[in-house]
Parts: structure tokens; sequence; C-alpha cells
């Protein structure tokens, strides 16, 4: 789980829901609504403050609804579901960004890594919609319902500003709740090679059905694991194949396992909202 932007995003919703509380009025999940809302403004650069420089790109435009809805509606006219079948209680964000860049910008990237959220297609923007696509790419990620972030949020919105949690850190910082999931005791017992590619800032996304992940480095390098031959574009795995695998093939392992990213056949982990 990327960290770096997760006290700015939870800054934001919480300015979201004591501000533009609107956004959340008719809904049964208000602290989904604000997380979203607060991404959309953080990357089409409305937020008025943040605790870290957001890099700002012109042209990014943010629209997200429903993903089972959008793909009642969409089916017959788009393929976005070939990847990822269409999941209830999750939202799926479409993100537009100038086709001047080769890949998905940074700044994307990162902040829906704070969120949680699951790259799933990315593609030409004149694919669908009325929107004015020309020269737009688009990409799309998930996010279900129920994640982890909402109960930081809801932490920060049910305690005085600045309290500190038991920890000494503020609530909105407690990383390791997002992490290191229900059983911590996972964590402890990795192999060290592991326990290191997990500490490691990475961003992780399924890139195809069929096994295939998409892995952003810490350094901006993007790497493709396929899980089912066990291989990675990567140096490291290119000349050495270490035994156990790489550090890319052995994160992706452990994002599956714990239920952060799609399984390779592009459904979400079982449990909770989760289908």
């Amino acid at each position: 789980m990327t960290d770096r932007y997760l006290t700015t995003v939870l800054d934001e919703a919480e300015r979201v829901a004591e501000h533009h509380n609107q956004v959340a009025r008719s809904s049964d999940n208000p602290n989904h609504e604000y997380l979203r809302y607060a991404v959309l403004r953080l990357l089409e650069d409305e937020a008025d403050e943040t605790s870290v420089e957001i890099p700002q790109i012109d042209g990014i435009t943010v629209g997200y609804g429903e993903n089972k809805a959008m793909y009642e509606s969409w089916d017959d006219d788009v393929e976005w579901w070939e990847a990822v079948p269409p999941q209830a209680e999750c939202t799926r964000f479409r993100m537009f960004y100038p086709d001047e860049y080769e890949a998905v910008p940074r700044v994307i990237v990162d902040v829906m890594a704070a969120l949680g959220a699951w790259r799933v297609w990315s593609g030409s923007a004149a694919a669908c919609g009325s929107y004015d696509h020309r020269e737009r790419r688009e990409v799309h990620y998930l996010w279900p319902e129920g994640h982890p972030i909402e109960d930081l949020l809801q932490d920060r919105l049910q305690s005085p500003t600045g309290a500190v949690a038991p920890d000494g850190g503020r609530t909105g910082d407690l990383r390791d709740r997002m992490v290191v999931m229900e059983d911590s005791s996972q964590y402890v017992d990795l192999e060290p090679r592991t326990r290191r590619a997990v500490d490691e800032t990475m961003a992780v996304s399924l890139l195809e059905k069929g096994g295939r992940y998409e892995v952003q480095s810490a350094s901006g390098s993007w790497y493709e694991v396929d899980v089912i031959s066990e291989s990675c574009t990567c140096p490291d795995w290119q000349q050495r194949a270490p035994e156990g695998g790489c550090k890319h093939i052995r994160r992706v392992d452990h994002e599956i396992k714990q239920g952060r990213v799609p399984r390779p056949d592009g459904r979400l982990p079982t449990g909770s909202n989760r289908t």
C-alpha cells in the first residue's frame, strides 16, 4: 500500500465532510462518498490545501459511479468488463488525461494507491461517453465499499481535531491498519525477503485476467508479473531468477493473498461486501 498520500486523502475527505456534506446526503455510506469526492478534488486541483504537494496536471478529469450500474448502462457499447467482471457495491473511477502521457500520470497512480483502489482498464478515451475525448486517454480503478480507509476517516470524524491515537500518532496516520490487515501475525511470519518486498513502496494492479499484474516500483519503473508462469519482466528475474521469486513476484503474491487486488480470474476477494 502506497502511503505517501494517505494522510492527504483523509485530510481532504474530512474537509469534504465539513464543507461539502451534501455529496452524501442520499447515501447509506457517507464516508465512501466523502472519500471519492476528495479524490476528485485532489486530482482536479480543487483542494484548498494539502499536507503534501500534489503535482497538478492540466487536463485531468475524474468521474465515478457504481460499477454495476455503469455496466448495466454501457455493456453493449464498451469492453471494459472483459478483464474484470462487473462488481456490486464497488465504485469505478474513470480518470481522463492528455494522451501526451505514454503511461498513466504518477500522481493518479499514487493517489489511487493511497485510496486502496485497483487499476483495471486503460485505453483511448474515445471508446465511450459524450465528453470531449479528443487527444485524451483514460484509466479505470475499482474501489469497494467497506474498505479500511473508510474506518480511518470515521475515526477522524468522531475524534476532536488533532486527537492522538494510543500509539502516539494522529488518528489519520494509522497506516499499519492499512498495510497489515486483520491478522498482523501473518506479517511477522513472512520470510525476510518477502517482508522487505511488502515494506517497499509499490503499486500493484491487475493488468489482464489470467494472472498478469502490473507493478510500479518506488523509482517509477513498471514491470509485469505473471503469477501463473511465476515470471517478471524486471532485470533481477530476467538475469538471476532468484528462488522464491523477485520482490515484485513476492509482492503481487502477498497482495492477492491479503485481498488487496483482484484474483487472477479477475474477481475481487470474497468476503464482506465483495463479490
